[in-house]
């Protein structure tokens, strides 16, 4: 009788150290491409750490701040980039020429100007990109978790706060990075700049159109990254279904899609929303 108390004591014993085991960065890593249910399970028995979304945020703005630089040192990748935004220059100063805004001397001397800065001024693009990398990255990771920690918290009822959203929203952020190095891979296969891996990069759809957004949603990198989401924020708010957390997650991601592109397509001066 002592001995089967003593070995119930020793399993429970082990149950409790294997409870209490706090997961390295290196594991949770490693957790959200194997076992992304039981990581955040186990995640979720302890306070969230900054380092599940910083290191991984670090990781995507050098990730694809190089993968610019290897982009831009391809003159054949360089010169698309080139036409298509001297093409969007172009068709906006001719507007503002038909509406008598500019002289078509004055639009043509800013085409110069601009085809000469983006041939010449390689260093200067390189730091205004960098730039841009950073801010949008930070910018898109902390309102989109907001909008995921007001929907958990107050529409779900879920058992956590915002530091959760950021931990599983940003270790999600590791299959971002890996999205990047395929989007360089396809931007030399094909030729050309690649803003992405959807369908609507590979078929170069304009995404300011309907089907051009409707393409960029056929994604398969996308839609992984919203699946380790939606399993991270259900597992961090300690909830018992899943299933409302997917359809939370990817209803932020379409219907908040379809606004930001209606948006643009309002206020022509915030079309470069549907391009992000």
């Amino acid at each position: 009788m002592e001995e089967m108390k003593d070995q119930v004591s020793e399993e429970n014993q082990e149950t409790s150290e294997e409870e209490d085991y706090q997961l390295s960065h290196t594991d949770k890593l490693v957790g959200v491409f194997t076992e992304p249910g039981k990581t955040f399970e186990q995640m979720a028995r302890f306070p969230a750490k900054a380092t599940d979304w910083i290191f991984p945020l670090l990781i995507v703005i050098v990730v694809a701040f190089l993968a610019n630089v290897l982009m831009m040192s391809n003159p054949r990748i360089k010169y698309s980039i080139i036409e298509k935004n001297m093409t969007a220059v172009e068709d906006r100063l001719d507007k503002m020429v038909e509406k008598g805004q500019l002289t078509r001397d004055q639009a043509d001397a800013q085409v110069e100007q601009t085809r000469d800065f983006m041939e010449n001024q390689q260093e200067a693009q390189m730091v205004v990109t960098g730039i841009g990398i950073v801010v949008v990255t930070f910018l898109v990771f902390f309102i989109t978790a907001l909008f995921f920690f007001l929907f958990a918290k107050f529409a779900l009822k879920g058992e956590g706060g915002y530091s959760q959203v950021l931990s599983a929203y940003g270790l999600a952020s590791y299959i971002t990075a890996i999205q990047v190095v395929v989007m360089v891979i396809l931007a030399f296969a094909f030729g050309r700049f690649f803003q992405g891996t959807s369908l609507a990069a590979i078929l170069d759809t304009d995404r300011a159109t309907l089907m051009g957004f409707l393409h960029a949603k056929i994604d398969v990198f996308a839609i992984w990254f919203y699946v380790i989401v939606s399993i991270g924020l259900a597992k961090m708010f300690k909830s018992e279904s899943i299933g409302k957390y997917f359809l939370m997650v990817f209803g932020v991601w379409l219907i908040g899609g379809f606004i930001v592109f209606y948006i643009g397509q309002a206020l022509p001066a915030l079309n470069f929303l549907s391009q992000m």
